[in-house]
């Protein structure tokens, strides 16, 4: 078989595959309790000030 060329069962296995819904999840939402905290760090300017320092060098 030449470069290019494709065998039509592969083909069609795959469009069989591809079309397939797979239904074998749990479907219940986990329910999460608590809270999220950003730690920033620096302020914007102090970070274009390094981002500055980093660029110049």
């Amino acid at each position: 078989m030449s470069m290019g060329a494709y065998d039509e069962d592969e083909h069609e296995r795959r469009e069989r595959q591809a079309s397939k819904v797979d239904t074998d999840f749990d479907d219940e939402r986990t329910i999460y309790h608590g809270k999220v905290e950003y730690d920033s760090g620096e302020s914007a300017e102090a970070l274009l000030d390094k981002f500055q320092e980093i660029k110049s060098n």
